[in-house]
């Protein structure tokens, strides 16, 4: 199909279906051509194909069931035959059809995304429970996307959203050196989002997350008043995010306020872990068996329950022998049983204040403004059991 250069390809198909259901070529409540198919007859990609019929179902002309397609709008016939031209048309549906989609549409909620990498842990359920609560009450409901941390499924998860007609998104960036060019043609496009726990370096964009160099320099000064100089800082991520990054700057500006050398072999990034089995060949039980630190602070809750195991398979005590500092909290928090010691980011709270900036957002799109909201919440230490005097230090 030839387009017209001078006109933007997702304004072409917008016109050309528009003109499609003007002449009766497709009838009222008939299905329009599923997206591939558009793609192909036109060659384009699937957010140009997503944005020409947003438009379309936003003047009236179709609308949209989530898992079924898009149909051509009952009435809309009617409204064409008024004996006025096709421009008159499209400026009486901006009024008129508001009434017939509203009267479609009047009871169900508008869809929001929420995108992240995993729920392999409690800090993702307190995060969802925030962001339920703000939208229990709301217009809007919760559909939630998982992308193991996988930078293709992020991709897939945002383009799928979006043609689910999602209204805003919620996303929670994969562990990755770049992030996804997706996120910011979001932005580019004007699309409602809001980033959780990690931003995107370089690019504004609406944010709320803790604050991770605070947060570190807490868990250092802990271990620090307790006895502690040989404090090791671990992550499972061998990539540089920057949530990472902001935590070991936190952990080395803790250091030198105190005028301690830092010792880069206990920062220890480079490593994987099989979290399934206890490995006596990993580099981790090598360092441990060694006694090298007599503190260690996991930038997960995951990583820090593994090297608890770790130090009972090697013989050694927790807290007697080595004392263990988890970013966040590994236990339920809906009983006692909490034994670690942690970095709490409130992600319940993280949660609403994401929620509430995107809802405000959505209830105030004619009100578009260039300001881009960002909530960093304080960083607060809960001290439990897995922290004790190191066993040489003395008052």
């Amino acid at each position: 199909m030839q387009h017209n250069s001078r006109k933007p390809l997702y304004l072409q198909i917008h016109e050309y279906y528009k003109s499609q259901i003007s002449l009766e070529k497709l009838l009222e409540h008939e299905l329009i051509p599923p997206e591939r198919e558009i793609m192909k007859k036109f060659n384009v990609s699937r957010i140009t194909v997503a944005k020409a019929l947003s438009k379309l179902a936003k003047e009236g002309w179709i609308y949209r069931i989530p898992g079924k397609g898009s149909f051509v709008q009952g009435g809309i016939h009617e409204l064409s035959k008024k004996g006025v031209t096709d421009s008159q048309v499209e400026e009486s549906l901006l009024d008129e059809s508001t009434e017939i989609f509203t009267k479609n549409l009047s009871h169900r909620k508008k869809m929001i995304g929420l995108i992240m990498p995993s729920m392999e842990d409690f800090f993702a359920i307190r995060l969802i429970k925030g962001v339920r609560e703000v939208l229990a009450d709301s217009d809007y409901y919760l559909v939630i996307m998982l992308t193991d941390n996988s930078k293709e499924k992020e991709r897939e998860a945002i383009r799928e959203l979006i043609r689910l007609q999602a209204v805003g998104l919620l996303i929670f960036p994969v562990d990755a050196e770049v992030y996804n060019d997706d996120i910011l043609e979001l932005k580019v496009r004007g699309f409602d989002f809001v980033l959780i726990d990690r931003y995107l370096p370089g690019v504004e964009t609406n944010f709320v997350g803790s604050d991770n160099v605070d947060g570190a320099k807490l868990a250092v000064s802990h271990l620090w008043d307790l006895g502690h100089r040989n404090i090791a800082i671990c992550s499972d991520s061998a990539l540089p995010t920057k949530s990472v990054e902001d935590r070991i700057k936190g952990y080395m500006d803790a250091l030198k306020e105190r005028e301690a050398m830092i010792d880069p072999s206990l920062i220890l990034t480079d490593f994987q872990v099989d979290y399934g089995n206890l490995d006596d060949k990993s580099p981790l039980y090598q360092f441990m068996k060694q006694q090298s630190a007599s503190a260690y602070i996991t930038l997960n809750a995951r990583l820090g329950i593994h090297i608890s195991r770790l130090a009972k398979f090697i013989g050694l005590h927790v807290p007697e022998d080595i004392s263990i500092l988890t970013f966040d909290d590994p236990s339920s928090g809906y009983d006692d049983f909490g034994v670690y010691t942690h970095i709490s980011q409130s992600e319940q709270e993280m949660g609403q204040e994401a929620a509430k900036i995107l809802v405000q957002l959505l209830n105030n799109r004619n009100k578009k403004t260039s300001d881009y909201k960002r909530k960093m919440l304080q960083s607060k230490i809960i001290v439990n059991e897995s922290t004790a005097l190191c066993k040489t230090f003395k008052k």
